[in-house]
């Protein structure tokens, strides 16, 4: 198998899966027995969440370990702001058109709660600006929710001027606080992640996306950030996310953000020149094709094209024939048929954002890999393509 579907998921690394194991095995207390088995379970998670600290610049006791970047996401957006409506200190919040759909439902659902969302647009290379962020802010803002790397389409976000651009509206307005959350979950192993330097207070990331376990996920929560848990029980992980804590799962997540966090700068120079590899053949030997967003500001492994005249599910599936597995857009929204909210944000033409296929490259993605797609796709695209015009010409011809 040709896997370019890292966007979606990345196999699990070897070193996080030795870790996991005896954790599935012998060593398998529960972290709150205050017998030897419990405690060296704590002592696992506890080493594991200095880890996950270290990777992202943080305290340890700002790393919350939960079930992965939906519940994190989730966490992150309606436990601060409905801790912020019951400080009285609003009922404003502000996201994006471009959104992964855990944080687009999420806003949804502030909204049924009572919550007035701003969703801001993007241009058409799937950028949002800060300047549209500062414009929006208002004395009833409470909570800003902006993707660091978009998922679709790989754009990246100006989450430090929008923490600078919140900052400074603050002041103006008598030290107002507005929290920032920031969804990184396409971030790890591509981009450095320090929270600081970002300038959030609340961060969502996905295990099974660098290479950790699937049902695993880290929500960095800044200390003296208001929050209101969304699960309740036991007090475990501070008192923020109630329930026995998932060891092997946590230790698996720590070890693949660890190495995910190292080497940074070659990873992204490899895989990028695969990337522009793939493209420069797919639009030399593809006729009528649209490369969707910025080619420079964003991840150096997400490529997204527009086939036009033939539907993205119809390649995805001729391509898998082949043994290559790509996306027709996010991973989570393909139980349904619809356009990419994304690409349709970005102003794409419907009949285009319909034949757009998204190849995200991953660290073991190799030019034979690249090449092997090139040797497949033309033809496919083709081969859809008069099939296509055949059928439409059927349909046109009188009873």
């Amino acid at each position: 198998m040709i896997y370019l579907d890292h966007a979606a998921t990345s196999p699990l690394r070897p070193e996080a899966h030795a870790a996991m194991e005896p954790f599935l095995g012998e060593t398998f207390g529960n972290p709150s027995g205050l017998y030897a088995a419990g405690r060296e379970a704590q002592s696992a998670v506890d080493r594991a969440r200095s880890t996950a600290a270290q990777c992202l610049r943080a305290r340890p006791s700002e790393i919350i370990f939960t079930s992965g970047g939906t519940e994190s996401i989730n966490a992150a957006m309606v436990g601060i702001a409905y801790a912020m409506r019951r400080a009285d200190c609003g009922n404003h919040v502000i996201t994006t058109a471009i959104e992964h759909h855990a944080g687009i439902h999420a806003a949804q659902c502030l909204e049924e709660l009572g919550f007035e969302v701003t969703y801001l647009p993007c241009d058409r290379s799937g950028h949002v600006r800060a300047t549209d962020l500062a414009a929006a802010l208002r004395p009833e803002t409470v909570l800003a929710s902006v993707m660091l790397a978009n998922n679709e389409v790989g754009s990246l976000q100006p989450i430090a001027d929008m923490a600078s651009a919140i900052h400074d509206w603050a002041k103006r307005h008598g030290g107002h606080r507005v929290m920032l959350h920031t969804d990184a979950v396409q971030a790890p192993g591509w981009l450095e992640i320090d929270v600081n330097a970002l300038g959030v207070d609340a961060l969502s990331l996905s295990s099974h996306k660098f290479g950790g376990p699937k049902g695993s996920g880290v929500l960095f929560l800044r200390r003296a950030t208001p929050f209101r848990p969304l699960l309740h029980g036991g007090g475990q992980e501070m008192q923020k996310r109630a329930g026995t804590e998932n060891v092997a799962g946590i230790v698996g997540t720590a070890t693949a953000l660890a190495i995910a966090s190292s080497g940074i700068s070659e990873r992204s120079a490899r895989v990028g020149a695969l990337r522009e590899r793939l493209r420069e053949g797919i639009v030399a030997g593809v006729p009528d094709v649209l490369v969707n967003g910025c080619q420079v500001n964003c991840l150096p492994n997400n490529l997204n094209i527009s086939f036009r005249g033939i539907e993205s599910e119809a390649l995805v599936a001729a391509l898998d024939a082949h043994g290559i597995a790509v996306s027709s857009g996010s991973a989570c929204s393909n139980s349904t048929w619809e356009p990419s909210h994304v690409l349709m944000a970005m102003g794409v033409p419907i009949r285009q954002a319909v034949g757009s296929v998204r190849f995200s490259l991953g660290e073991g993605t190799t030019a034979a890999d690249v090449d092997g797609v090139l040797a497949v796709l033309p033809r496919e695209v083709a081969r859809l393509r008069e099939a296509t015009t055949a059928i439409a010409q059927h349909l046109a011809e009188p009873a």
